[in-house]
């Protein structure tokens, strides 16, 4: 029998995630456990390129593992772990970064739109992000990385940075390949229904939290923006504010479009924007009371990133032993 495949991930630890994290990602993380060898990162360092309370930072870390769990993802069947618990993704980057081109970190997109959001502060870190992303995929020889669309470009020079170390010194990394949901990978802004849903997004109207009130999420989806023809109907191009209510009550409930448009023929938006904020409502109902659960046993949740950090370190180290011999560095003595 084959060995699993290997997918990595991670996400920043700024607060708590949004319906789009859990429907575009972590409700496919669940469903993948049992088919793939697992690792999912909190990714604490990355999310140092903008300024923050470390109190928020430690708090923000915890609260993210718990999210996590809560959403599905269980730690006996992956590995769970805060990035800066492994001191191998910070050495890694610093040796990979000696074979990525500013060129290509030049053409990042996303380095682009963040200097433009941050301009009081255009640090080196935000400029070789994607750097420290491509050490934490091939830090675990990952096979598959699960992005979305503004996430491919920072795939692709991970490969590129693997490809180009491996045409040197051979086959040391594993050159990892997309995996792309088909079904809820973007889920949209309530309010700019063109605009992906983000949690960093000034207006609170405009996204749903995994720990939102039943009488909150209900609220923003009555004031969701949809469109004047008051039929519920997909149409991504024309009528994208209903085309997303429409995908999002698709993945809280299992039923097709098809399904949707024909249980709501007839009806008007109000009558539907109340049922997707229900049934989002309903969704998120397990998934609040096993974080809040997880929130009183801080020992456990302690164990688990104990446990998580212990089984990540073993296979970095394992990838950084192979790179500094292959790189001719001199091996402490034991």
């Amino acid at each position: 029998m084959s060995e699993k495949k290997r997918i990595f991930s991670g996400m920043q630890p700024t607060g708590v995630l949004t319906l789009g994290n859990y429907l575009g990602a972590l409700k496919n993380w669940s469903q993948l456990q049992d088919q793939y060898d697992s690792i999912y990162s909190i990714v604490d360092l990355h999310s140092l390129t903008v300024r923050r309370q470390p109190k928020d930072v430690r708090a923000d870390s915890v609260s993210l593992l718990a999210q996590y769990i809560a959403c599905g993802i269980d730690p006996e069947k992956n590995t769970l772990f805060i990035q800066s618990h492994v001191s191998a993704h910070a050495e890694l980057c610093w040796i990979l970064s000696c074979y990525t081109y500013m060129g290509e970190l030049n053409r990042m997109t996303q380095f682009k739109e963040k200097a433009g959001s941050h301009q009081d502060n255009v640090n080196a870190g935000l400029f070789t992000y994607p750097v420290l992303m491509a050490a934490d995929i091939l830090l675990y020889q990952a096979d598959l990385v699960p992005v979305g669309g503004d996430q491919k470009q920072h795939l692709e020079i991970t490969r590129d940075i693997a490809i180009r170390f491996n045409s040197v010194y051979g086959p040391v990394f594993t050159v990892p390949e997309p995996y792309i949901p088909k079904v809820g990978a973007r889920i949209m802004s309530l309010q700019e229904p063109e605009s992906k849903m983000s949690k960093s997004d000034e207006n609170q109207n405009a996204y749903i939290t995994l720990l939102d009130s039943p009488d909150t999420i209900i609220r923003k989806f009555k004031r969701a923006v949809t469109d004047s023809e008051a039929l519920v109907r997909y149409d991504i191009e024309n009528k994208p504010g209903i085309s997303n209510l429409i995908s999002i009550y698709s993945c809280v409930t299992g039923k097709t479009y098809d399904q949707v448009e024909a249980e709501f023929e007839g009806k008007g938006y109000g009558d539907f924007k109340l049922a997707v904020g229900e049934a989002v409502a309903e969704a998120l109902k397990p998934v609040q009371a096993r974080y809040n659960e997880l929130m009183s046993d801080k020992a456990q949740l302690e164990a688990i990133l104990k446990k998580g950090a212990d089984s990540a370190e073993y296979l970095a180290m394992k990838t950084l032993r192979k790179v500094y011999k292959k790189l001719g560095l001199v091996p402490r003595p034991r």
